[in-house]
């Protein structure tokens, strides 16, 4: 194997998905959102910003319970996969608390600028709603994995920006943060398995951002606590250990999880140990941020 990529990924670990118009096309027509979760969690279907969205729950689970409002990853231009949901689940009943998952609009029909207002609007719907939707307002925390950690970190941006109330944790999992590519790993890695530097060049030219990323925010210093996660073997690491340093820098509490013998969206395969203690790292850290005193 040309990279160090650990064993128990399995075929994930020679696998690059195609990022055609074509295949983008193909996969609106035909995927549809559609949740599957396990069965020690509930949810419901909800609307949040206008975008479709599931309320997950700990079954039996009090009300006034924090909650996790997650973007999942896809490189803004597919939906959820399985492991999107068996995730969230895992987080809802570790960490006992809801996940809010929501189904943003995709690039290239969505511009970046249209999908970061849907983000941003599911955020606020969760502020106002909270009460109904049985959520602590003052446990209420943003997440995503690779272009969803990017939605979430702007979510954050967006919030101060028009002056709502911020989230107390924000969860990162092998983010997008630069539009500009500009790092080292970016450099390094335009042939690693799942996700590369020549993908996540086609990823922008899709999705047309016409702001700032977040890792050209200059003051990141009123964002909440934070995990961070990157993958070893994967263009977008240095985006994310970069951040990690730049909160740290400016005074924010960061956990900075920088996984081994990983490769981008590694934790498709639910079944590696590698995975396994990576979701219970995150896991943990959500539950440390919404009952610190336990």
């Amino acid at each position: 194997m040309k990279f160090g990529i650990d064993k128990s990924f399995g075929v994930f670990a020679h696998f690059t998905p195609p990022l055609s118009r074509g295949l983008i096309a193909l996969s609106h027509a035909v995927q549809r959102f559609r949740p599957k979760f396990p069965s020690s969690v509930g949810y419901k279907r909800v609307t949040a910003g206008g975008c479709p969205a599931v309320l997950v729950s700990p079954k039996g689970a009090e009300e006034n319970l924090p909650c996790l409002i997650y973007f999942h990853g896809g490189g803004f231009v597919f939906r959820a996969g399985g492991y999107h949901f068996a995730n969230a689940a895992q987080y809802c009943t570790g960490a006992r608390c809801k996940v809010l998952f929501v189904d943003y609009p995709l690039a290239p029909k969505a511009s970046l600028s249209r999908i970061a207002s849907a983000c941003l609007s599911a955020y606020g719907e969760v502020i106002e709603r909270a009460e109904e939707w049985g959520i602590d307002l003052s446990r209420i925390a943003v997440g995503g994995d690779s272009a969803g950690g990017f939605l979430a970190a702007d979510v954050i941006l967006r919030a101060r920006a028009r002056k709502l109330s911020l989230p107390c944790f924000a969860m990162l999992i092998y983010p997008v943060l630069d539009r500009r590519m500009v790092t080292p790993s970016m450099k390094e890695f335009t042939d690693t398995p799942m996700w590369n530097a020549r993908l996540n060049k086609k990823m922008w030219t899709y999705c047309r951002p016409d702001f700032p990323s977040p890792a050209e925010a200059e003051d990141v210093s009123f964002f909440p606590p934070a995990y961070i996660e990157t993958a070893q073997f994967d263009c977008l690491k240095d985006e994310g250990e970069n951040f990690a340093a730049r909160l740290k820098e400016q005074g924010v509490s960061v956990q900075y999880n920088a996984t081994n013998g990983t490769m981008h969206g590694f934790d498709i395969a639910r079944k590696s140990p590698i995975t396994r203690a990576a979701v219970a790292a995150r896991t943990v850290a959500l539950k440390r941020a919404f009952y610190p005193s336990k």
